[in-house]
């Protein structure tokens, strides 16, 4: 059982419905969306070719990749259009007194 230490990443209303914020946590970048299902939290980079994925678009529960347009399911991190093939890490999130806080193992 892995054991999360939980960080402060925005208040709510820093992120629109359907947009994504870019977060860094020990030399990681995660990426944090606001879907119109709630906030979400994966990896930051695109398992293709290591774009930033902040940098892309969200279309409901879909992201993206601004490079070559390869698509992903925010709430599972499941690829779901070529050019990508290996899915994301996703990360729990829970939001408390209007504060998104993003989950991660502990070292």
């Amino acid at each position: 059982m892995n054991i999360l230490q939980w960080h402060h990443v925005c208040a709510c209303d820093d992120v629109d419905e359907e947009d994504v914020i870019e977060f860094q946590h020990d030399g990681k970048l995660y990426a944090v969306y606001h879907t119109p299902s709630g906030f979400y939290a994966s990896a930051g980079l695109c398992t293709h070719e290591t774009a930033r994925l902040t940098e892309g678009l969200v279309f409901g529960e879909v992201i993206e990749c601004p490079m070559h347009m390869g698509r992903f399911h925010i709430p599972t991190g499941a690829a779901k259009g070529a050019p990508v093939c290996i899915n994301l890490v996703v990360h729990p999130v829970k939001v408390e007194d209007n504060n998104v806080f993003i989950g991660l193992p502990c070292d």
